[in-house]
């Protein structure tokens, strides 16, 4: 058997073009309306871009000078849209959580997201700190707009994940996906600290989904950068090391497609007591509501939003799953503002102390090997060929 090429990151990467981002992944219809929403503590800050002043606000200080700039500065008529104007809402604080209706204007001007928004705009871009996919992909198919969020958006992103060729996105992904669909099951391997766990989820052959980053067609929210092949488990069982924001490490306990307990493996024991104390609570917050593969050739960024679009990478997901065909909403949650949809990314960057050995799928009466050691096994290389 000859051995697969490794595929490596390329050196270069095209410059960043809003004119061609805009045409490639929306293809604009003539005079269609654009507005772009950024989150900020105090929404009143956008008057007068006194936010601008903060070095702290570097996201929406990219959503200013890239976006409302760049839309100022020529690229509306290039793509034959209206509008470029900028509002503010207040910083939700979790990810996906729904949006107040509250929109601020930089003359001061107080505004509604569903009466002044969402109904007068035909594209509208979420440039924030928190993911606001699940929310708008809800309100899009209401209003009829089309859109696309940027949470987390930096240097690095705009120089590679956004400066790519979308449609050539888009072919790799339905590559990957033709060759992952009516997938029965996936089984991850996790490594710990000479300890190894298995994780499996099951997919029930459902038709697998991809995060393409075309965004033509009906009411749509397009997550940038794109390049991803998710499913949305029928159930999931098993045990698997979850990495907290404050450098704990967990193992997590999943029985009926959820997560039932956290025990302490490294860090801070407060952190997993409170984990607990949520799923005891509010059991859905521990439901597996994604698996999702990345497979784009991208450096890491250090923003989930890019490095899960990686190849290789993989990631699992908590909580809400109505943006991406589940069935958990907002008001299936005893307390709204646990409603959040939390990725859970295993790359080397993000998890060093936590190697994934082996991912397996059986599909069409196979196992086939997906990734070993965050590579890309030769079934998933040769699909892409």
């Amino acid at each position: 058997m000859i051995a697969q090429p490794k595929l490596t990151v390329p050196d270069t990467f095209p410059p960043f073009s809003l004119s061609r981002l805009m045409k490639t992944v929306f293809n604009p219809k003539a005079v269609e309306r654009v507005a772009i929403l950024i989150d900020l503590d105090d929404p009143r800050e956008i008057v007068d871009f006194a936010f601008l002043k903060n070095p702290d606000l570097t996201v929406q200080k990219y959503a200013y000078e890239v976006f409302y700039q760049g839309f100022k500065n020529g690229v509306l008529e290039e793509v034959n849209l209206t509008g470029g104007d900028i509002f503010a809402y207040k910083i939700t604080g979790g990810s996906n959580l729904d949006l107040p209706d509250l929109a601020i204007a930089p003359d001061g001007t107080q505004l509604s997201l569903e009466k002044d928004i969402y109904p007068k705009y035909k594209l509208i871009l979420c440039v924030s700190t928190y993911s606001a996919t699940a929310p708008l992909t809800a309100s899009a198919k209401k209003y009829g707009f089309r859109g696309a969020t940027l949470h987390g958006l930096n240097q690095v992103i705009l120089n590679s994940g956004l400066a790519v060729d979308y449609d050539e996105v888009s072919k790799d992904a339905e590559k990957l996906r033709l060759g992952m669909t009516h997938a029965d099951w996936v089984e991850i391997d996790f490594a710990y600290d000479q300890q190894e766990f298995t994780l499996r989820l099951d997919l029930s052959e459902q038709e697998a989904q991809k995060s393409h980053g075309l965004c033509r067609g009906g009411p749509d929210i397009a997550n940038l950068p794109a390049g991803e092949i998710y499913f949305v488990p029928t159930g999931a069982s098993g045990h698997f090391p979850l990495k907290f924001e404050d450098g704990t490490i967990g193992l997590m306990t999943v029985k009926g497609g959820r997560i039932v307990d956290s025990q302490l493996l490294k860090g801070n024991r407060k952190t997993i007591d409170a984990h607990k104390r949520k799923l005891e609570t509010d059991p859905v917050t521990g439901e597996l509501g994604e698996l999702g593969f990345g497979t784009q050739l991208l450096p890491a960024s250090g923003r989930d939003i890019q490095d899960e679009k990686i190849l290789g990478t993989l990631h699992v997901a908590t909580g809400r799953s109505d943006h991406l065909g589940g069935d958990l909403t907002p008001e299936k949650f005893a307390d709204k503002k646990n409603a959040t949809h939390d990725d859970i990314l295993f790359a080397p960057h993000k998890t060093p102390e936590i190697n994934v050995p082996q991912v397996r799928m059986k599909r069409n009466g196979r196992v086939e090997i997906l990734i070993e050691s965050f590579q890309p096994a030769p079934y998933m290389i040769e699909l892409l060929s």
